[in-house]
Formats: structure tokens, sequence, C-alpha cells
């Protein structure tokens, strides 16, 4: 069977291309179970959790028993009180005991012959914890515990009675023996599970977290591992790739979200070759065929962007935030005690750059532009007049940005021109992307330099069927400021090897005068827009 790009589930390296999880492997051993740590690896939807998860027990079988075990095997009514979670707990353990990745080292020495609960009598989770003692005393190698969603059940309260046993027995390794290391995997940090508690819970809090050890290693994948995966494919197919290119254009999109990074190669091996402009491998497998499978990904849903919806809904005060940090160019400052930003964090939605909330990747910026704009396009004036014109925006198959920003102009100062300068400031980036829209949709993509984004300044980098447009949009600082605004821009046509750039400057002084005008800089040429 052909290997191929899976975003379904767990990941298989004989029948998926997949990123070496080797080295990552070698340090979770190393560093935290060959020191008989307790620890959670928490991470947000999709980012391969689980793959670690199976592929660290199976790493370890030599030198370990790993018993791994899903919380989503124990079903809801099991989690009603001791007696029936116990006897689940028991049955699903036994079960990997025998045939998960330790079946080698199970037989009638690790296992008692008969297991708590099993002819329908009544067991306490003290009761259970002894049966495991049992196991880990008499086993021949120390035993390693593996939970993978194991904040699927935390709002059940003997979930937290099991959390707080389990602790107990961990501290207390020296009298009663008990498990090498324990590894529960979920979305919710351990600290940010109280978000999930009932108020009756909340006492179980602290306790049963307060020995997990700091889980920092790197999940996401670097430009260089995403490379070492197409080159795997390269060998296969032997099309001709470009692999250290197109690996490093995916990782500019993804910044190494597992998910994301599969769910590109998989359009470009799957669904983009042999339509329009990419009729072969080669032509796909390049920066316009990766820009085109984002296109592709801004139009679907996904299990990844349908959660992020909901957890909008659930929390408006993350959804605010993050309009802020878009539209409005605001510098959060990153601070591990905001309940907003730990969990938008704890989700991967944000990032801590340079002690600063930035959005995690290119792409959920991107889609999140789309979702907070789709919001107002039914009540937008700005938008219905770009839309009622598209037409003559689009000549040939080309965009031309030039009439864009000509058009722009008119129809912002028609609809918005008597507005106060505060609401402009605020708002008139997203008043351009609203502009932007109808007339790119469905062919174009935006996105946003996140480095150039501030109170101050926006880059936005339009690509339409191949070409590529920066349009800085800025405040307008006097022309001191707009000259370093120029020289800016200047330089970053030449990181794109482009000879003309746009800029649009949204003036509050009475005396301005509304247009567009051309200004020449050396051999580049810049569209200067005034509104």
């Amino acid at each position: 069977m052909n290997r191929y790009f899976n975003t379904e589930g767990l990941c298989d390296p004989e029948i998926h291309y997949m990123v070496s999880l080797d080295d990552r492997l070698r340090t979770i051993r190393r560093r935290f179970v060959e020191r008989g740590s307790y620890f959670v690896i928490n991470r947000g939807r999709q980012y391969g959790k689980t793959t670690t998860l199976r592929a660290l027990a199976e790493y370890l079988r030599d030198e370990y028993i790993t018993v791994f075990l899903d919380f989503q095997e124990i079903g809801t009514e099991e989690f009603q009180d001791e007696n029936s979670f116990s006897r689940a707990f028991a049955e699903i353990f036994s079960r990997a005991l025998k045939t998960g990745y330790c079946r080698e080292d199970a037989g009638e020495g690790i296992l008692p012959q008969e297991r708590p609960g099993k002819d329908g009598c009544r067991i306490a989770l003290r009761e259970m914890f002894v049966w495991l003692s049992g196991i880990c005393a008499n086993a021949p190698k120390p035993v390693v515990l593996l939970i993978d969603e194991v904040d699927s059940a935390s709002n059940n309260q003997v979930f937290w009675d099991f959390l707080a046993l389990l602790r107990k027995y961990f501290l207390d390794r020296k009298n009663s023996s008990t498990f090498q290391s324990v590894i529960l995997a979920g979305v919710y940090d351990i600290k940010n599970l109280k978000s999930k508690l009932r108020p009756d819970a909340e006492h179980k809090y602290n306790s049963p977290w307060n020995i997990a050890a700091r889980f920092n290693i790197e999940m996401g994948f670097s430009a260089l591992q995403i490379a070492g995966m197409l080159q795997e494919y390269e060998a296969d197919h032997r099309y001709g790739i470009d692999t250290e290119a197109i690996a490093e254009e995916i990782y500019q999109y993804t910044s190494g979200y597992p998910y994301l990074v599969s769910a590109i190669c998989k359009l470009l091996d799957e669904e983009i070759v042999g339509n329009g402009r990419f009729e072969t491998p080669q032509a796909t497998w390049s920066k316009e065929g990766v820009a085109e499978a984002v296109k592709v990904m801004m139009n679907e849903k996904s299990p990844l962007f349908e959660s992020m919806t909901r957890q909008f809904s659930d929390y408006p005060d993350m959804k605010n935030m993050l309009q802020a940090i878009l539209f409005q160019g605001k510098r959060v400052t990153y601070n591990p005690d905001s309940v907003v930003i730990v969990r938008a964090m704890m989700f991967g939605y944000i990032i801590n750059r340079d002690n600063s909330v930035q959005v995690a990747n290119r792409i959920f910026e991107m889609r999140l532009y789309n979702m907070f704009l789709s919001e107002e396009e039914l009540h937008s004036a700005i938008y219905d007049a770009a839309q009622g014109n598209r037409n003559e925006f689009i000549c040939g198959g080309r965009l031309n940005m030039d009439r864009v920003l000509e058009r722009f102009v008119v129809h912002f100062n028609d609809i918005y021109g008597v507005n106060d300068e505060r609401f402009l400031e605020d708002h008139g980036r997203k008043f351009f992307l609203l502009y932007l829209k109808p007339i790119i949709n469905g062919v174009g993509n935006y996105y946003i330099e996140a480095q150039t984004r501030d109170a101050r300044r926006t880059d936005v980098i339009v690509d339409y069927l191949g070409e590529r447009f920066v349009v800085e949009l800025k405040i307008w600082r006097g022309n001191e400021y707009n000259e370093r605004g120029e020289e800016q821009l200047v330089a970053y046509l030449e990181e794109y090897r482009l000879d003309k750039g746009y800029m649009i400057s949204f003036n509050f002084n009475k005396n301005k005068q509304p247009g567009v005008r051309e200004v020449l800089l050396g051999n580049r040429k810049i569209v200067e827009a005034v509104v």
C-alpha cells in the first residue's frame, strides 16, 4: 500500500507520510520518564497528541511495561460513582495490559486472577488502587501509565477523586508500589481544567496537579522536519520537488501546526494536482500550489475550525481580544495570570512572542479575519459597495489593485467621512478588508504580516492567481512618518522582489486631500491613497 498524507486521526509511519518523532520521543523518555515524572501533554485540537502518546508507548516498551488508556472508552454513566468507574477502569486497564503495547510482558504473574468488580461486587476507588499497586509490584519492569483524552470526563466528581488518589499513590512511591511515570494528554491544561469544574468540585482543583512536571517539549513541526517528510514523499514519487523551499512555504502558513501541515500536503497530493494552473505535480508542489491549497482550506469546514467557532461562542472575551489584535493592531502583553490569554494559548490560537500575544499561525489568522468579517458583511455599506462593482476590478483574469484603491477612497469618504477620528482609527483597516473581501473572494487570498501589525501600521499581502500585491495600511502621523513608511514599504518590496507597492493612509486632518497618487522611490513605484 502506498503511503499518503493523513488528517484523520492517528498517524502511522508505515502507511502515512509523517514527520519523524524519534528526537521527541528520546527527549520525553530522558527528561520525564526516566526521572519518574507525572506530567501532562496538553495542546490544541489535532496537534498530534494521540499520535505522540501512542508512539511513546511503543517506543518505551523494551524498557517499560506501557499501559495506554483512552478515557473516551469509559462512558458517561460509568463516571457517575466510584463503583461504576472503578469497574470500567479495571476492565480497560486489564485489556490494555494483555493486548496493548506490553503484551510480551503480560501474563499470570502481572495480572491478578481476580479483577476487582469482575463478579458484580461493588468496588471503591481505594480498592482499585490497591489492585493497581499489586500489579506494579509484580511487574518485571517499571510500569508507565498513559491516558489519552483525560479531560473528556473532567466535569465529573469521580474523575477528581481518581486524580487525587493517583497523586497520593504517586507521591508515596517509596512505601507503596506504583507507576514509574504517569502521562496524561488532553486539550485542557491541568491548571485550566478549573473552568470545566462544577462548583461543588472546585476544592479538588489544586491538589491533583501540584506534582505535575512542566512539559515544555515542542510539539509543532519545524521547516526542517517538514522538509524531511517531503523528502520521503519525493523519494517515492520523484517529481523533482524543491522540498526545502516548499517546506519553508508550508511553515510560513502553518508555523508547524501538525494538522495544518498535513492538510496542505494532502490537498497538494490529492486534490490540487491536475486542476487549472496545476496540471503537473511539479506545478502543484510550488509556492503558488501551497497558496491554492490554503485557499481551499479557507472555504472548507473541518473539526478544527468548527471547534474554534464553538470556543468563541463559549468564551466571548477571547474573541474580543483577538478582534482587537487583528483589526486595531492592539498590543496585548503576555500575562500568564490572565484567564483569557491562557485559555486562548491552551486552545492553540495564540502564542507568546517577545512577551506579546500573537495569533499562532497565518492560517488561523486568515480564518479569523474571514470569520469576523463575515459577521459584518450583511450590514456593511463598504462591503456592499465593493460587491456591487466587483467586475470593474478584474480585467483579463488579473486584479487591478490601482482601481481597488481609487474606488475605495471614493466609497470610504462617501460612507464614513463624517465619523470621528477614534471611530476611523479603530475600524479603518477593517473597512478596507471588508472592501477587498468580495473582490477577491473565491479566487484570491490575503493575509497580514504579523511583524508589521501594530496600532500604526499593517501590511496586507494579497495573492490573486499567482500575482502578489503588498498593501500597507497606516494611520497618518505627518510627513516625516509617511516618508519612513514609504522606505519601509520599499524594503518590503525588495524582499518580495516586487516593483510596485500600495499604501493607504487614514488621515484625520480637516485639510487633508483625499485621493490617489504615484510616488517613485528609486526603481520602485508606490501607489498612495489618502482617505
